[in-house]
């Protein structure tokens, strides 16, 4: 291991500048993308489930930003055409506004974050900025905002990051990897997902997925049948599910393995969820503990590649799922208890909890003055991911006063949201449904 001072970190993140200036991260590539977008989401499909492509598609259709939430790999290639600092951070990966919502901690308490990481991989800390500040960009478009104040909030979401970066450099280390986000509960978008969050209990999520029904004169709950979205699994199908929770649970801390022992399965459903994720195998564990009052939902999500593996080959997981909970790990403070991943049938699984107290912010809370402080916030805790998982002095070294870098990734994003309307367009035409 080699120590270096903190001044040696810093002047490396200045180094960085000469690898790429600031301001021109405004810039899209000059390069021709290698393939069209049509023939880089027809490969993001291979492997998925031919009968529910076709729902993934509709999805995408409907707007532009629901075009952009399903299309990670045609991103993900068009910033492989551009150059980056090659300062590394732990990637989100998918960091749009809709991937941040609220969620319960191991002690109870209600916490907003980064939530979803199945593109997460180590890679260039600018990534996320750029895909976050196009999303705000559309998801502005979206709630009827003005381009001019689109453009605003993406250029505030990226001050607020190197606020926060330039705070986080300057404290002591540990300090820095728990730093709280704080006055969450006072943006309205932010307050909103937490109200929901709070309502939406296990029992709550019971009811809305589960009905009464008679076994062998017995009362017993199973899950709904709210075809293709939400399907029963039984016989051997359910049999391989549960058996999967074998070795998933054998990688659990030993407390949480202890409470997971108590509680026992009860029914499987097969769910299709988001819009990126839709075509992939996606199953739904019901579970009581003490009694129908007690019930726990584990979702057992299929972890294909990452879109980056092709564009970051030296950092190709061995194991998706433990991928992806390692970069859940490493870039949120509080991580829910029963993470953890498996194997099914050849194929990558992550395990976690499902719908426990979570909240997201929707489309329509981003109306007027909510976009602007939510990507104030948006910032913030993409900040301190990038200074759990990377070196908040090297980032602070290359990042300066910021005012640059935070009008380049703007513009960027600006521009790549055209993009995205040329390639939402295409779709359209190309008749995909």
């Amino acid at each position: 291991m080699s120590w270096v001072t903190r001044e040696e970190r810093l002047k490396m993140g200045q180094a960085a500048r000469k690898v790429v200036a600031r301001q021109d991260h405004a810039e899209l590539s000059k390069r021709r993308r290698p393939v069209s977008a049509l023939d880089l989401l027809k490969r993001s499909m291979k492997g998925r489930l031919p009968e529910l492509v076709k729902i993934k598609y509709q999805r995408m259709l409907l707007s532009p930003f629901g075009y952009f939430r399903g299309a990670t790999w045609v991103m993900a290639a068009d910033l492989s055409l551009v150059p980056n600092t090659g300062l590394m951070a732990q990637l989100c990966g998918d960091a749009h506004v809709r991937n941040l919502g609220a969620f319960a901690a191991p002690d109870g308490r209600l916490v907003f974050d980064i939530n979803d990481f199945d593109e997460t991989m180590p890679g260039p800390f600018e990534w996320d900025l750029k895909r976050m500040a196009a999303s705000i960009v559309l998801a502005g478009h979206e709630a009827g905002q003005k381009n001019g104040n689109a453009v605003k909030a993406a250029a505030l979401c990226v001050e607020s990051y190197v606020s926060l970066m330039m705070k986080l450099a300057e404290l002591p280390l540990v300090e820095a990897s728990r730093w709280q986000v704080h006055l969450l509960n006072q943006v309205t978008p932010v307050h909103a997902a937490l109200l929901k969050a709070e309502r939406s209990t296990p029992v709550r999520n019971m009811e809305q997925l589960t009905v009464a029904a008679t076994v062998k004169k017995d009362s017993v709950r199973r899950f709904k049948e709210v075809k293709p979205v939400l399907t029963r699994v039984t016989g051997k199908e359910a049999v391989a599910v549960i058996a999967a929770l074998g070795p998933y649970r054998e990688r659990l801390q030993p407390q949480r393995k202890h409470l997971l022992s108590m509680y026992r399965p009860v029914d499987v459903a097969f769910k299709v969820v988001g819009t990126g994720s839709v075509g992939l195998r996606d199953y739904c564990i019901y579970f009581e503990g003490n009694g129908v009052s007690d019930p726990l939902f584990l979702q057992v999500k299929e972890e294909p590649d990452s879109c980056f593996a092709p564009y970051l080959k030296n950092k190709v997981a061995k194991h998706n799922g433990q991928r992806v909970v390692d970069g859940q790990r490493a870039m949120q403070v509080q991580t829910d208890p029963f993470l953890g991943w498996t194997d099914m049938a050849g194929r990558n699984y992550l395990v976690r909890q499902l719908n426990d107290h979570k909240g997201s912010v929707e489309i329509t809370d981003l109306s007027g003055g909510g976009l602007a402080a939510y990507a104030h916030v948006c910032g913030e805790l993409l900040a301190r991911s990038h200074a759990r998982s990377g070196d908040p002095v090297v980032l602070a070294g290359y990042l300066g006063a910021g005012k640059k870098f935070a009008e380049a990734i703007a513009n960027f994003g600006n521009a790549y949201a055209e993009v995205t309307v040329k390639d939402w367009e295409d779709l359209k035409k190309a008749g995909v449904v």
